[in-house]
């Protein structure tokens, strides 16, 4: 016995919608999933941002110690800087892994964000020391940034700096000029970080790029509009560039001309 057209008809959009709400469900479902998978990873890499943290501070802790005793500490001393290699890892690997920056610009002035990194860096790595020297045109600059952000990249940079120098190395911070940018221009005199450190690299007898826990400085910089270089040489030292716009100074003081 045939089914009546209009029976029929009934029939197939019943089944139609059917196998519509079943897709939607198919797809809250996935998308639920992929909520919790999201928020899971972003818990994770929060985890994984303090523990490079708390990595990085106890491998300064303890190069301090290590570097300010005897050759007797050299063991220990391969270890802190292993240590900060592996904080600088886990850094990176968060870094390539993390989504667009999204900043929270406001004017900043670089003097208490530089006494806030160089006092924790340095009370971290006591009884070591560096003899840090900031020019004091560079600490009146004020900047249209996010200040979390330049708190996270100068730390990355100076941390760096800590793992390739030595006890009573000296560690110089200046402020360069130019058309459309300036640039926090960090100098030690450390071993010149080797190749494989920046990516391998090579430029002539040094190095120039961005390596191992400078991922992060690099990705902060660059949401800004800026840029990380980082030039070394063996044996002599390195000089890293933290490059913004020109547009981001606020206000810079002009500088002085030395006496005729």
């Amino acid at each position: 016995m045939l089914l009546p057209p209009l029976l029929l008809g009934a029939g197939v959009v019943t089944a139609c919608a059917l196998i519509s709400v079943s897709a939607l469900l198919d797809r809250r479902r996935a998308e639920g999933r992929a909520r919790v998978v999201e928020r899971d990873l972003e818990a994770r890499g929060r985890y994984l941002g303090l523990l490079a943290q708390e990595m990085q501070t106890h491998g300064i802790a303890l190069l301090g110690y290590a570097t300010a005793a005897s050759n007797a500490a050299s063991g220990l001393e391969s270890r802190a800087r292993a240590l900060l290699g592996l904080s600088a890892d886990v850094s990176d690997l968060l870094a390539n892994s993390a989504g667009p920056r999204s900043l929270k610009e406001e004017e900043t002035r670089l003097e208490p964000i530089l006494d806030e990194v160089i006092g924790h860096i340095a009370q971290a790595l006591s009884p070591g020391r560096r003899a840090w020297r900031v020019a004091p045109e560079l600490r009146g600059v004020v900047l249209m940034v996010d200040r979390r952000a330049m708190v996270g990249a100068l730390r990355q940079v100076l941390a760096r700096v800590i793992r390739q120098t030595k006890d009573g190395d000296s560690v110089q911070m200046r402020l360069v000029r130019a058309d459309t940018n300036i640039a926090i221009v960090v100098e030690d005199d450390g071993n010149g970080q080797g190749a494989e450190d920046l990516n391998g690299l090579n430029v002539g007898n040094g190095t120039r790029g961005v390596g191992l826990g400078l991922v992060v400085a690099r990705d902060l910089l660059r949401a800004h509009g800026g840029e990380l270089t980082v030039e070394a040489v063996p044996g002599i030292g390195a000089r890293a560039w933290l490059t913004l716009p020109r547009a981001r100074v606020v206000e810079a003081p002009v500088p002085v001309s030395p006496p005729a």
